[in-house]
């Protein structure tokens, strides 16, 4: 078996995930079948972003470095027979960014220890990673409360000489969700054309951009929902749901090769209309109590605006002139037409997706059922449903659509020996092996949130 039968880095209390900041412990432990001389028993800490243009390559051709500490546990001399173990800690730096792996690139930390031997002989060296996750509190995000809303006009042509206009107008309830959350979606559609529109659909999406020298853009469809048509000179009104699944967080601080960005797009199958909604995607949910107010003050001159002039003339004025007698006015005649005005839809409208179900604030029926990609998900630690972190958000959802094929959505990281003030969910890295070619940043819309 060699000199060397064992050897491995031991965390702590087999603590995964850490924070910024923290302080990371542990041992060295090797078993050595006979003795062994060495220069020195070495453990280092490192964490680093490294990014590349190839789908799952490993040579970088960027990268960043955060941290690198090295301790030395052992000095030169002859390692005896039988087990040995060492220790070691090491302080994360405050500025360090949440763990992340995409397709195109990582944030990295591990603990490596390093048996040194004289020359000639072998080295032996071992490694263990560590997930670091930073929590986005979307609470202090800028300009995030109110809704997202955006629309768009758009021409087609049809039967060859026809055209026509679609107006499409969405918006979202509200502009940062957290895991488990839901994302209601509404949407007016008004078909003004003689032709029936395509199927309606709204998606979460997910754009990852590493910044390399010509920007590599990685975007992708996290779960999807549809609807039915519009049919020809109607008007619709949508109404649908997206529960928001286990996702890194939309802001990776720190690091500055890799942006994680999402937004609702929102459009028809036919003709090609779509629109994009900004939103975030955080640790810690929105707090109402946490909202603004925007009350404008009554100035104290409002009452003293509304007193009649004439309050304030003296009595001394002048008496009025005789008014002359006006002219007699003839007759009103009726006006009103024997053919009213509805006031409501006709019976055969339905304020909804034509085709489809009537609206309601339940869950999506089968027909819209949510359905999730199943490599939608980049790697980060921490993605769970935060329990503890939605003070007053949003009802998450205890039943309703399944995430159909979602893979490691909702494995969780082992629980840890002691209580501990947050669940530390593990999400394994997901397989690339059969996602297509980074696609070109979506074409941009003009969008207003308004507050």
């Amino acid at each position: 078996m060699g000199k060397l039968q064992e050897f491995e880095i031991k965390f702590d209390k087999n603590k995964v995930v850490y924070a910024p900041g923290e302080s990371i412990s542990g041992t060295v432990r090797f078993k050595l079948g006979q003795p062994l001389q060495c220069k020195a028993i070495k453990v280092n800490c490192n964490g680093f972003c490294g990014i590349t243009s190839k789908i799952n390559e490993t040579a970088w051709s960027e990268e960043e470095q955060y941290f690198n500490s090295t301790i030395s546990v052992a000095d030169k001399g002859t390692l005896i027979q039988g087990e040995q173990t060492y220790p070691f800690k090491f302080l994360i730096p405050a500025s360090a960014p949440t763990s992340f792996e995409g397709n195109y690139g990582r944030i990295i930390y591990r603990v490596r220890a390093f048996i040194d031997t004289p020359r000639f002989a072998k080295d032996y060296n071992t490694e263990k990673p560590f997930y670091l996750l930073s929590l986005l509190n979307l609470n202090e995000v800028p300009d995030i409360w109110g809704r997202c809303s955006s629309a768009v006009t758009q021409q087609f042509t049809y039967m060859l000489v026809k055209t026509g206009t679609v107006v499409m107008k969405a918006q979202t309830d509200m502009k940062g969700y957290t895991p488990g959350q839901i994302i209601q979606v509404l949407t007016n559609i008004h078909n003004q054309s003689g032709k029936n529109t395509g199927n309606m659909a709204a998606s979460l999406m997910q754009r990852v951009t590493y910044e390399t020298k010509r920007p590599t853009y990685d975007v992708r469809t996290i779960a999807e929902v549809e609807g039915g048509v519009v049919k020809a000179g109607k008007e619709v009104e949508w109404k649908e749901q997206i529960i928001v699944p286990p996702l890194p967080q939309s802001s990776l601080a720190g690091c500055e090769l890799i942006k994680i960005e999402y937004y609702v797009k929102v459009g028809l199958k036919s003709p090609d209309v779509t629109l994009t909604l900004p939103i975030h995607i955080g640790n810690v949910s929105l707090d109402k109590k946490l909202q603004p107010c925007n009350k404008a003050a009554t100035p104290s001159s409002a009452k003293a605006e509304d007193t009649p002039a004439s309050a304030s003339t003296p009595d001394t004025a002048m008496p009025p002139r005789p008014t002359p007698k006006p002219a007699p006015r003839p007759t009103a005649r009726s006006r009103m037409s024997s053919l009213n005005s509805p006031s409501a839809p006709p019976a055969d409208y339905h304020q909804g997706a034509e085709g489809g179900t009537p609206i309601n604030d339940g869950f999506p029926n089968k027909r819209h059922s949510q359905l999730v990609s199943p490599h939608a998900f980049s790697y980060a630690p921490g993605l769970f449903f935060p329990h503890n972190h939605q003070p007053n958000g949003p009802s998450t959802a205890p039943s309703g659509p399944i995430f159909s094929g979602s893979t490691g959505a909702t494995a969780p990281y082992p629980p840890e020996n002691g209580a501990s003030s947050m669940p530390t969910p593990l999400i394994l890295p997901p397989d690339y092996g059969t996602s297509a070619y980074p696609q070109e940043a979506p074409p941009s819309y003009d969008v207003s949130c308004n507050t």
